[in-house]
């Protein structure tokens, strides 16, 4: 099942709600979250809203160390990132949800969300559809050391910017 490509956002029309997932809410979908606020505005795509969220969080938590440093590094800030467990009622919220793996995808369609989801990496790509996508779903960190989170950092800053620029009518 593909979700179908959301039409670009116009003046004055509601906002495009996007929710990222992964498990914790305290790496991933946060850099995620983040990185799509910057995109947005950089894109002059302002009316988009942006959530995230874990099929596994616990409620409260502060986005971990290293997430927090690397988006340091690069001029971003999770300083008052606070964990969201992933809820029927996110994902009743959202337009579009980015799973940043398929097990997220599950739970995902576990609450509903099935004809919303995607696998962030293949839908950057363009390959939603194509098999389960395994192989662009975006590396955990946690628990790596700040290495593993550059190139966490560096894959969602790559699959944000091209899923940002698809759903705004770009080819990519």
């Amino acid at each position: 099942m593909s979700v179908v490509q959301p039409d670009p956002p116009s003046p004055g029309s509601a906002p495009l709600r996007l929710l990222f997932v992964c498990s914790g809410n305290t790496c991933r979908s946060p850099l995620a979250e983040i990185l799509a606020h910057s995109v947005a505005r950089r894109g002059g795509m302002g009316s988009v809203e942006v959530r995230s969220a874990g099929t596994s969080a616990v409620p409260g938590s502060p986005a971990s160390g290293g997430a927090r440093r690397v988006a340091l590094r690069h001029g971003l800030s999770l300083e008052y990132h606070s964990s969201t467990q992933l809820s029927a009622e996110l994902v009743g919220w959202a337009d579009i949800i980015m799973a940043m793996g398929p097990s997220h995808m599950e739970a995902i369609k576990a609450l509903g969300g099935g004809e919303k989801v995607v696998l962030l990496g293949a839908f950057a790509e363009g390959v939603e559809g194509e098999g389960n996508g395994s192989g662009l779903a975006v590396p955990d960190p946690f628990g790596g050391d700040d290495g593993m989170y550059q190139e966490t950092l560096e894959t969602l800053e790559r699959y944000v910017t091209l899923a940002m620029r698809r759903m705004a009518g770009g080819n990519g």
